[in-house]
């Protein structure tokens, strides 16, 4: 009989109650200072990085070795002999190829490793659904066969507050980045599914044009589809609140989740001032 674990990271913004649920693992990014490192949501929060970002700019780090390897000995002492762990786009960290190290050595559980392509809420979306089949009692290789499709059904845009540190973390071009601060241009970011890169979904003048093309986005998808919401922020609570607010009253929303702050790691590469929107078809 099978036993699936199921495994993420601290970007995807997994809430606790969903973790709780379905026991979802969950692996954690650091967060490094000159002078002290920090477990990604678990001994900091994101408005320390906020709040710090003028003093020091920090940087990230993959969850370690040892953390993974922690986990794995746990799933096989618990009797598991799967695993399908949903990871941050591979375009943004090597967490991929890390997990898949690891789950070498455990040759006893059959580990699936599935570049989501997304991050905060996508990446929660797609575990969700994972862990209903696994509830259903639908197969590993069934669950693993789904993923793609899932993953179509799955839609996620944001703007920042400043491009600056999309632009330091070489999460965009820098002479591209410098031209559209200057222009006061607001691109609408999307995750890239071929490559799992960040891309221009669109540019748009102003903050209050860039938040106003988000419900725009969000209604045209929902014109034909059923789908479910999350809205995620970077230290702007008004401005995510209003998108939410709105986007929610749309007759095919089926469910809305306001999700709050993202994770520190990811506020250290966006910056304050990111308004995020994740939409999934419904069947």
């Amino acid at each position: 009989m099978e036993k699936i674990a199921l495994i993420t990271d601290s970007t995807s913004d997994i809430p606790k109650d969903i973790v709780d649920k379905y026991n979802v693992n969950v692996l954690h990014y650091r967060v490094i200072y000159k002078d002290r490192e920090f477990i990604d949501g678990i001994n900091v929060d994101s408005k320390y990085i906020y709040d710090n970002l003028d003093r020091e700019i920090p940087t990230s780090s993959l969850p370690p070795m040892d953390e993974m390897e922690t986990l794995f000995s746990n799933l096989q002492k618990e009797g598991y002999t799967h695993a399908i762990a949903i990871t941050l786009s591979g375009g943004l960290t090597g967490i991929f190829n890390g997990i898949k190290l690891v789950s070498e050595n455990y040759p006893g559980i059959k580990t699936y490793i599935y570049d989501s392509k997304s991050i905060s809420a996508g990446e929660t979306m797609l575990v969700e659904e994972c862990a209903k089949l696994i509830e259903k009692g639908v197969s590993f290789d069934e669950i693993v066969n789904r993923l793609p499709s899932l993953r179509k059904r799955l839609h996620l845009y944001f703007v920042v507050g400043t491009l600056e540190y999309l632009k330091r973390g070489g999460r965009i071009g820098k002479i591209a980045g410098s031209i559209a601060e200057l222009l006061n241009i607001k691109p609408i970011v999307a995750v890239d599914v071929n490559d799992g890169k960040y891309y221009t979904y669109d540019k748009v003048r102003g903050r209050k044009r860039s938040l106003n093309r988000l419900i725009k986005i969000a209604n045209d998808i929902l014109r034909t589809k059923k789908c479910r919401m999350a809205v995620m922020h970077g230290c702007a609570l008004e401005d995510s609140k209003k998108i939410f607010d709105v986007i929610k009253k749309n007759s095919n929303v089926v469910s809305a989740t306001f999700g709050g702050n993202i994770s520190p790691v990811s506020g250290v590469h966006s910056g304050p001032g990111l308004v995020g929107l994740v939409l999934f078809e419904e069947e």
